[in-house]
């Protein structure tokens, strides 16, 4: 298989953030084919968020300008994949509007902290929020649960966004 052909990590991770922004701006890909006046088609947009085929500087701007963000939001933070380096912990998606849901002192505080998390990253889409390992760490303490637990915590709790 021609390297070119297999996604990379990276390739994989611009991919994820490209899908993320997207459906942050609750468009299809169909839609932005449309409202990019096919400027994006469909079946390409989806290659580029699968990792399988990869961007040109020029193509990853005018995207960026269409979803009306700058550039360095389609691009993973810190330049790497989602999996942390090490102990190959994923990033958590948490879904805030469940989280709502639910009642008592650690939810509310852990709200709390989402939405300072929020500010701080000015991401405010208001459903879905990507936490980090620092984040996890202050997780397990609302929690009073081990830091390798916060994942199956949160997931036992359906809180783990997982998308459609």
């Amino acid at each position: 298989m021609d390297i070119e052909e297999a996604p990379t990590a990276y390739s994989i991770a611009v991919g994820e953030r490209l899908r993320a922004i997207r459906k942050q701006k609750r468009l299809s890909l169909h839609e932005v084919e449309a409202r990019s006046n096919q400027e994006f088609k469909a079946s390409v947009l989806g290659a580029y968020e699968r990792g399988e085929r990869a961007l040109s500087l020029p193509r990853l701007d005018r995207l960026a300008a269409f979803y009306e963000v700058p550039v360095s939001q389609l691009l993973p933070q810190d330049g790497r994949a989602t999996t942390e380096p090490g102990g190959g912990r994923q990033k958590l998606a948490i879904d805030i509007a469940k989280l709502s849901q639910l009642h008592g002192a650690p939810f509310e505080m852990l709200t709390r902290f989402l939405r300072m998390i929020q500010v701080q990253r000015q991401d405010f889409n208001g459903r879905v929020l990507t936490i980090r390992a620092d984040d996890q760490r202050a997780i397990a303490a609302m929690l009073d649960i081990p830091v390798d637990q916060v994942a199956a915590r949160l997931e036992a709790l359906d809180l783990v966004f997982r998308p459609s």
